[in-house]
């Protein structure tokens, strides 16, 4: 068992529910002290989870923030996420607070944690999406926000190397409390969670075991990489149409002639 990350003190924004509140659970079960930040405490943390008020749109108050820490060793930018919202259905103001939620605010966290990292020879993780590799119809502020994200952990690991390490999870679809909201009620879940490989949404304690690794001594070689925790991602929409019809589903391989 990887022990390296028992003591260390560890950040999670936007850790008090949904995927990062699995997040903050699974560093607390590794043995680390977990500060979770978001503006509004929540009904309950779990055990060895601390709370930290916090508005990351605030780039003073996130200076202060950190610069009060003792210790810092890990930091994951969690915080983020968008309503459904086609683009002309809104100016270019809305979606810039998406970005800014979501881009912004990670690169704001990161500089203000920097020098304790840099001390400790720490690591960030980013929580990005699959979103942030395809295209996202009624989200594409936030896509473009995380694709964004991903090229901005990849410059920061260069850098910032050797004594800060910078990952990326991309994340795909996640069953959460308010998972309904977005695939519907349980048959809208069974029918999302055919659509993946490994045959379910991901669990926010999927995503907290993945972040856990990134951080940990276990990966001591790993940085500026982006690695997919999605279930195998998402089956290409061609086969199906392809196959639409066929009593014996075949499917097509580039090199057949016609």
């Amino acid at each position: 068992m990887d022990n390296s990350l028992r003591g260390s003190t560890v950040v999670v924004t936007g850790g008090t529910r949904g995927v990062g509140a699995g997040i903050a659970r699974a560093f607390a079960d590794a043995g680390a002290r977990v500060l979770a930040c978001a503006r509004r405490p929540p009904e309950q943390l779990s055990p060895g989870v601390e709370f930290a008020p916090l508005d990351l749109r605030d780039p003073p108050a996130v200076r202060a923030f950190f610069a009060a820490l003792p210790r810092l060793d890990v930091l994951v930018n969690n915080a983020g996420g968008t309503p459904y919202r086609r683009l002309a259905d809104a100016d270019a103001e809305r979606h810039a607070r998406v970005v800014e939620l979501n881009l912004v605010t990670p690169l704001t966290a990161s500089l203000a944690a920097y020098d304790h990292l840099r001390r400790s020879r720490g690591s960030i993780v980013m929580v990005g999406s699959v979103s942030g590799g395809r295209p996202s119809p009624g989200s594409a502020a936030y896509g473009a926000a995380k694709a964004g994200l991903a090229n901005l952990a990849a410059s920061m690991a260069v850098e910032w190397a050797p004594e800060v390490r910078v990952n990326t999870l991309v994340v795909g679809m996640v069953r959460t409390g308010l998972a309904h909201l977005h695939y519907g009620g349980p048959d809208g879940l069974a029918a999302v969670s055919r659509t993946v490989p490994l045959g379910r949404l991901a669990l926010p304690a999927d995503i907290g075991a993945a972040a856990v690794f990134l951080a940990s001594d276990a990966a001591a070689y790993i940085s500026g990489a982006s690695l997919h925790v999605h279930g195998g991602g998402e089956r290409p929409a061609f086969l199906d149409a392809a196959t639409a019809g066929s009593d014996t589903p075949e499917a097509p391989t580039a090199d057949r002639e016609s």
